[in-house]
């Protein structure tokens, strides 16, 4: 009544102003709520690029690498992505690496005695550009790699056994359990790590921190979802499954074992935050997934 009373007395234009000013207060107060710190360093509006060593040799010199962040400057970005795992390695010095796979940096010539990130963050902090580190390969590794050969059992697979993916019909990669608490505990380490001992303003997850659809047939997965659906085994995977149609499928049946999948992965996903917020409340989580559609029945990254 007293609302009314007022649009009464002050007519519509004051009572629209009104309305205005008191939605746009709500919305400040929830998204201050919401959002109590940002990074000192992360714009507004972000204008950003992935660094990264895939058919680029930005990261392998000094001189490049302080090169690019000039030119990035100049063009107006204002937000750095430089990956930091990729092909099996760590892109800064890793005690965490170093304990699991034996060695704490990636071992191509032009990284050797470098904090990669380190210079990064120092160029792009001058800068004024915030520097959100990039976990490219998520849970995805190549074949061939050490993490891959010394820990077969944190390995995922096909049902016929298979655990051979090929990237681009190309690269042979294997992809490691989520599901695996050893390895969410080396997962969450390296996050944590780069959290911890750098002055990030934040971390960005890519699209393989899920797994292939037809993936999840390990002993280890099967047991556990036939611990939660009375014995029951997963669906065979379907012969008709195509990534260029989203990798739809009508069956109820392939439909529960992929949310059910998708909702573990995402069960670790929020552990991780959480630990993430523990170490730095302020630091940015940012996921850079495909669409939603695909992302969910494709790679089971409900995001």
């Amino acid at each position: 009544d007293q609302l009314v009373n007022f649009s009464r007395l002050w007519g519509r234009q004051t009572w629209l102003l009104f309305l205005l000013v008191f939605s746009l207060s709500v919305t400040l107060i929830i998204a201050t709520w919401q959002y109590p710190a940002q990074s000192r360093n992360q714009p507004s509006e972000i204008r950003g690029v992935w660094l990264t060593n895939i058919d680029s040799q930005v990261l392998f010199s000094q001189e490049k690498l302080s090169e690019a962040i000039g030119t990035l400057k100049q063009l107006n970005f204002n937000t750095l992505y430089p990956t930091v795992w990729n092909w099996g390695y760590t892109l800064y010095p890793s005690t965490v690496a170093k304990n699991v796979i034996g060695t704490d940096l990636d071992p191509t010539e032009g990284l050797q005695g470098r904090d990669i990130l380190q210079e990064i963050i120092d160029q792009g902090h001058q800068a004024k550009m915030a520097v959100i580190p990039w976990f490219e390969f998520g849970f995805m590794a190549p074949a061939d790699s050490q993490l891959a050969i010394r820990y077969p059992q944190w390995l995922t697979q096909r049902e016929n056994g298979d655990k051979i993916w090929l990237e681009g019909n190309v690269h042979q990669r294997v992809w490691l359990n989520p599901l695996q608490p050893e390895v969410q505990e080396f997962i969450t380490n390296l996050v944590t790590e780069i959290v911890g001992n750098y002055k990030v303003d934040g971390i960005q997850f890519d699209d393989h921190f899920g797994i292939p659809f037809d993936f999840g047939y390990d002993d280890f997965t099967v047991k556990l979802y036939q611990q939660e659906h009375q014995g029951k085994s997963p669906p065979k995977p379907p012969q008709n499954a195509k990534t260029n149609n989203n990798c739809r499928i009508n069956s109820q049946a392939w439909k529960e074992w992929t949310r059910w999948r998708a909702n573990k992965i995402t069960d670790y996903m929020t552990e991780l935050f959480k630990e993430i917020k523990q170490v730095n409340p302020n630091v940015i989580i940012s996921v850079s997934p495909n669409p939603q559609t695909f992302s969910l029945n494709c790679y089971l990254a409900d995001c």
